[in-house]
């Protein structure tokens, strides 16, 4: 099916669906009934067959769909993780339960109504499986939940998005407490990241779809098909209330934006839901009537013959939903990482209107596409719902405004609480009218992550920043890229420019302690890391370890590490941790057990897993340990899977050296410059590396090069 004739489609469902309602009054209660929501990120509703898309196979979801209720048209409250799946759990918009953003904002379960707490408080066993580190306890999302796996590693180096897991190890992280749960009354979140970028479906789906994201949502639907199947071996599934939805939708180059987070057009804030009831009832129903991420909370306490709390905003689903009710949406993404204005917006019935410097008004029914903006026809409908915008919307607190302590620290080290509201002279612009900036972001992140194209990147991003000096994420981009280059000093001010602007968000802080700790300043390096201990213990307590390490304070340092594992999360960071410390306690066969423990750890995430540094270490304790042809291997294999980062190269040129293969050694190092030609840190790591094997005059010619095509270059003028 063509794209217009998959609008026309949609189109002519909203009209055919309308004024269809279930009969016979709402279903339920059912008291004492097991509850399952599964959410899948960042999915679109129209690209599901549920929903009128025919591009992909979801088997499962379509089943849940057949013996279900289907909501035709429901939205989100927020394009963002955290914030939306807190709205679900609350009953409240972003606004009242305090959270506006994936970073730096805590949620306090106990100030506010909250399900796993309302359920747990009902004698169900509560359990939550998340896939995604924006999800993660440290943010107040696990309050209620007696059950919580959240093993999802910070990855030091890479975009938030790729701190995530396959669901299919979200799921079998879940098997053992369901099981145990499975007699009795149970509330179950089961959180799967796909479709969210980057778009790595594995096979069958990644060969069997053109469209990387189709070939995800096929990947998420195999593992709703496993819950479902699990549920049903269990006896449960027939006495369960069970909810399918997504936290929000994916711009996929719709309006010009290929993700999320910085646009409210439909195409972000409509997601699927699916209620299935226990004995399939109402099976087969579709209610066309506006449905909204809020009703969730009302409708599954009053399904289960629990009172909601007062103050909840939703409506039961199942009972008559008004046509032209407000629901209110909002994005401060832009404001808080981009320095552009934030966006809210309503749809009422068939109208929707979004507001920011320059507002939009569009007809669902007559335009799905959101292509023709109605504004200045239709004045009196804008008026109105600008008018309920204005009802909902609440001041933006700052983000990371902890406690007067974490201020203290901040203002210590140089940084302004309070800057990432944005507050600047004059206004901020319309983030459509910043596309262009975000598409050329969008190249300097894949030139970053997945090319490895340093330089590259590093171009792009002072292009951005020139025309956007406020855009935090960019700067802590730039910060990477420049740091991968081996211009550390630079790459600490660009850092240092996104916490001066973010107000102190701890993932930038953990990235601020990485350099100032290869600068040599492991005193800040510490107070960086003491910054994330709230937020991110794992990596703040792994920080501290390598500044201990590096000061040769060796038994803090294993303290600190122990920590870290001791710590919510992933165990295969700090163990990579661990197993330096021990190293350097000449602890080489206890330094080899706990790397392969984090290894074996890796092995067990599905699809291929990175972990940078991991095989790396792993070769070296072997070529310490005698093992030259297992060193070999695994040195090889750190290579394959990071070509651009030197210190592999380095370890094998000289372990081949040392048993007598200069050839190969080489070699090594010939392929490390040549496969990386633009990157100044890999001919700096191969002339020192070739002065160390005892070859000076290789080494100056090399530097020579290198010189004269990168005159300016401080990894290179040091040697």
């Amino acid at each position: 099916m063509n794209r217009s004739r998959s609008l026309v489609l949609a189109a002519l469902a909203l009209v055919g669906a309308a004024g269809c309602r279930p009969g016979g009054g709402a279903a339920g209660p059912f008291p004492g009934a097991p509850v399952v929501v599964i959410s899948i990120d960042t999915l679109r509703s129209d690209r599901l067959p549920v929903y009128g898309y025919d591009r992909v196979a979801t088997p499962a979801i379509d089943a849940l769909a057949r013996d279900g209720i289907v909501f035709e048209r429901a939205y989100t409250h927020v394009p963002l993780t955290l914030p939306a799946h807190l709205s679900m759990f609350t009953g409240l918009l972003p606004g009242d339960h305090g959270v506006r953003d994936n970073l730096g904002y805590r949620f306090d379960a106990e100030r506010h109504p909250y399900l796993p707490r309302l359920f747990a408080a009902a004698g169900y066993a509560t359990g939550g499986a998340i896939s995604a580190y924006v999800l993660r306890a440290e943010t107040g999302f696990a309050a209620g939940f007696e059950f919580f796996e959240g093993a999802v590693d910070l990855r030091s180096g890479l975009t938030l998005g790729r701190s995530q897991r396959p669901c299919g190890e979200t799921l079998a992280a879940s098997r053992d407490w369901l099981r145990r749960v499975a007699a009795g009354r149970f509330f179950y979140f089961g959180h799967f990241y796909e479709p969210h970028t980057p778009w790595e479906a594995p096979e069958p789906f990644r060969s069997r779809y053109g469209d990387p994201y189709d070939a995800e949502i096929a990947a998420a639907d195999a593992c709703v098909g496993e819950l479902v199947e699990e549920l049903r071996r269990l006896d449960v599934l027939d006495r369960a209330i069970v909810v399918l939805t997504s936290d929000h939708g994916e711009g996929l180059g719709d309006h010009g934006e290929q993700e999320h987070g910085i646009l409210l057009y439909r195409e972000a804030l409509q997601v699927p839901l699916v209620l299935r009831l226990p004995g399939a009832a109402r099976a087969g129903t579709r209610i066309s009537a506006p449905a909204q991420l809020l009703d969730l909370a009302p409708t599954l306490l009053r399904l289960t013959a629990l009172e909601p709390p007062a103050g909840l905003a939703g409506s039961h689903l199942l009972e008559a939903l008004p046509e032209e009710r407000p629901i209110y949406a909002e994005t401060f993404y832009p404001r808080l990482h981009m320095g552009w204005s934030e966006l809210t917006a309503v749809i009422a019935g068939r109208w929707h209107g979004i507001f920011g410097p320059d507002p939009e008004l569009y007809d669902l029914i007559e335009d799905p596409a959101e292509r023709r903006n109605l504004r200045d026809g239709e004045r009196r409908r804008f008026a109105e719902l600008r008018e309920q915008a204005a009802t909902f919307e609440r001041p933006l607190a700052a983000p990371a405004a902890e406690d007067a302590e974490t201020a203290a620290k901040l203002a210590a080290l140089g940084y302004l609480g309070g800057a990432a509201t944005g507050a600047t002279t004059g206004p901020l612009p319309d983030p459509k009218s910043k596309l262009p900036s975000l598409r050329e972001f969008g190249r300097a992140l894949q030139d970053l992550t997945e090319r490895q194209d340093y330089r590259g990147a590093a171009a792009r991003l002072e292009r951005v920043l020139a025309e956007n000096p406020r855009m935090v994420d960019a700067w802590d981009s730039l910060g990477l890229a420049l740091h991968r280059l081996g211009r550390s000093t630079e790459a600490l001010a660009a850092y240092e420019k996104a916490m001066e602007i973010s107000g102190g968000t701890p993932h930038v802080a953990l990235a601020v302690g990485q350099v100032l700790l290869d600068l040599g300043r492991g005193d800040e390096a510490r107070a960086h890391a003491e910054l994330a201990l709230a937020a991110s213990p794992a990596a703040a307590h792994s920080l501290v370890a390598q500044v201990d390490l590096a000061a040769g304070r060796l038994e803090a340092a294993e303290a600190a590490a122990r920590r870290a594992l001791a710590a919510r999360g992933s165990r295969i960071g700090p163990l990579l941790v661990l197993a330096q410390v021990q190293r350097a306690q000449g602890e080489l066969e206890a330094a080899l057990a706990t790397c392969e423990s984090a290894l074996a750890d890796l092995a067990k995430m599905q699809g291929e897993q990175k972990f940078a540094g991991l095989y790396f270490v792993h070769g070296d304790l072997l070529a310490r340990l005698d093992r030259p042809h297992d060193a070999v291997a695994s040195l090889r294999r750190e290579i394959a899977l990071f070509p651009a980062e030197p210190r592999a190269y380095a370890a094998l040129a000289a372990l081949y050296a040392a048993h007598g293969q200069p050839d190969d050694a080489v070699g090594t190092l010939r392929a490390l410059v040549e496969g990386n030609p633009d990157l100044p840190v890999a001919y700096a790591e191969a002339v020192k590396t070739l002065r160390v094997l005892g070859d000076p005059q290789g080494a100056a010619g090399l530097l020579a090069a290198a010189r004269r095509r990168f005159p300016d270059e401080p990894a290179l003028t040091g040697l």
